[in-house]
């Protein structure tokens, strides 16, 4: 959860300490919100499969509404997982992440506070209990704003984060992959680009010109571009993993060779079933997220035809909207099988 060697040496050994704060607002109109975050869902994903007209309706799409529950920045759940689960399902995310869990919250409010999310006299609650616990961290199991960010990190005495962070930093140890790699750096940018934060003259340059009066160009504003920058540039690159994934895929069709994926949630055992079923040896784990890359293995049936099987990555509840549209190119080869 964003751990850096300094900060672990700098306390021992031990993994980081954090404070979980579980949010649930409840609101009569939940269930139309939650009826236009599914429509939200559905055109995402439609994004992500390739626009042939002439081929069937993929089962792509219905099985990411029912696995993944994306939510919006807003954070809005779709039905069937209540705010004590949602939290039980996030302190194993901490695990994954290597964090240890000292204590617990939960706030019940009937619409977020646009300022903190969970109100004030909640936020001196958690400043205490983070406090007394010698927390590192405090994580949300919810999004929040980049105004919500920057006034909880003034209230609270150590670092917070919020769920898309924690999961962004799980994905980024798990990548192996030049496209993982690729595809979680630009989820992290897109996350970061509107979080940047200066103050004055003390994030500003001197401009270079002749005649220069005052600060130039501020730290931020050039912090900016080199973001936006960065984000082409991953792009490029992606399109260009795309290509070859897509030749990949032209060879494997020349070849009548049906192409089976093993697709459900996080930690449910995919990798294990994949290891027995051919043989491989890919990393498989009780943390979620152990596998990012899909892998590919040849194996022979009963009935001795060929087919070629894909160990896939997991899908989650409320999956950070960033990460949908970023990993486009590994949803293709779930589609295609």
């Amino acid at each position: 959860m964003a751990v850096d060697e300094s900060r672990t040496s700098a306390t021992g050994s031990r993994p980081e300490r954090a404070v979980l704060v579980g949010v649930d607002f409840t609101s009569h109109s939940r269930s139309n919100r939650a009826g236009a975050e599914g429509a939200r869902l559905a055109a995402v994903c439609a994004e992500s499969v390739t626009q042939d007209e002439t081929a069937p309706e993929p089962a792509l799409t219905p099985l990411l509404l029912r696995s993944s529950g994306a939510s919006s920045a807003a954070g809005r759940a779709l039905p069937g997982l209540n705010a004590e689960e949602s939290l039980a399902e996030f302190r194993e995310l901490v695990s994954s992440a290597g964090g240890e869990v000292v204590a617990e919250l939960m706030q019940n409010r009937a619409r977020p506070d646009p300022a903190t999310l969970i109100g004030s006299g909640k936020v001196e609650e958690i400043a205490g209990v983070a406090a007394s616990t010698e927390a590192d961290l405090v994580l949300f199991d919810h999004d929040l704003s980049p105004t919500q960010l920057r006034n909880l990190e003034a209230a609270l005495p150590c670092r917070v984060l919020d769920r898309t962070q924690l999961i962004l930093d799980i994905f980024a140890r798990h990548a192996r992959t030049r496209e993982g790699q690729l595809q979680v750096e630009l989820a992290q940018l897109q996350y970061m680009l509107p979080r940047l934060t200066g103050k004055g003259k003390a994030m500003s340059q001197l401009g270079g010109g002749i005649g220069t009066r005052g600060p130039g160009e501020t730290k931020l504003e050039t912090d900016r571009r080199r973001i936006q920058s960065r984000i082409d540039q991953v792009k490029l690159d992606l399109d260009s993993v795309k290509r070859v994934r897509k030749q990949q895929r032209q060879r494997r069709e020349s070849v009548p060779v049906p192409t089976v994926a093993l697709v459900g949630y996080t930690n449910a055992g995919k990798s294990t079933l994949f290891n027995q079923l051919t043989g491989a040896q890919v990393l498989q784990s009780s943390r979620m997220f152990a596998t990012l890359d899909p892998k590919l293995r040849a194996i022979d049936l009963p009935s001795r035809r060929k087919i070629l099987l894909s160990d896939t990555v997991g899908f989650i509840r409320n999956l950070p909207h960033t990460l949908v549209t970023s990993f486009r190119a590994t949803l293709e080869e779930v589609e295609q099988a």
